[in-house]
């Protein structure tokens, strides 16, 4: 016959250890690393498209008058809000520095990206599917934080990532995707 103590002091040793402990650290930090660097790099890249011309990008030109068309006031200046914005902010989250800032950038500028899109159904080459993969990505990644392989954990305040900085940017980025979307026309 089973001895019943041991068996329940099993069980409640088993539902008081931490899930993480049955998990290498390592493979958290190395696969939020892999996250930032393939969004961030991927953003920065957009950016660079706008701001320059490169990777095929019409510049600021191009897209200027593609914002213009799209209903936005400024077309220009709006393509180099929207080139810094992706190009800062993924390289911020590629490098993960200032985290939850960097997601909220690009949650921002992906907002408008939809807006633009929106109503030419889920799927490519008219969907709106990789720029909402790209913004929940972003905002993932600022509400769970960069992990232990960043450029935050150099910094005091971000040291240790707490979901109210994540939550905050993330709302920092929607309320100002909003404020841009009420000047489109």
């Amino acid at each position: 016959m089973p001895n019943l103590t041991a068996l329940a002091s099993a069980a409640r040793t088993e539902r008081e250890t931490d899930w993480r402990s049955s998990t290498s650290p390592h493979a958290h930090d190395i696969g939020l690393l892999l996250i930032r660097l393939a969004l961030g790099l991927t953003m920065a890249a957009h950016g660079s498209q706008k701001l320059f011309g490169w990777f095929g990008g019409g510049g600021i030109d191009g897209t200027g008058a593609f914002f213009t068309m799209s209903g936005y006031p400024a077309g220009k200046a709006m393509a180099v809000v929207a080139g810094l914005t992706e190009t800062l902010g993924g390289l911020g989250l590629a490098v993960g520095l200032l985290t939850p800032l960097a997601g909220a950038a690009l949650v921002g500028t992906m907002v408008n990206a939809l807006a633009v899109v929106w109503g030419g159904g889920f799927f490519a080459p008219k969907g709106v599917e990789y720029e909402l993969l790209l913004t929940a990505g972003a905002a993932g990644i600022a509400l769970t934080g960069p992990g232990r392989i960043a450029l935050d954990r150099f910094l005091p305040v971000l040291r240790s990532h707490r979901l109210a900085y994540g939550a905050a940017a993330v709302v920092l980025g929607l309320v100002t995707s909003a404020v841009i979307l009420l000047l489109r026309k």
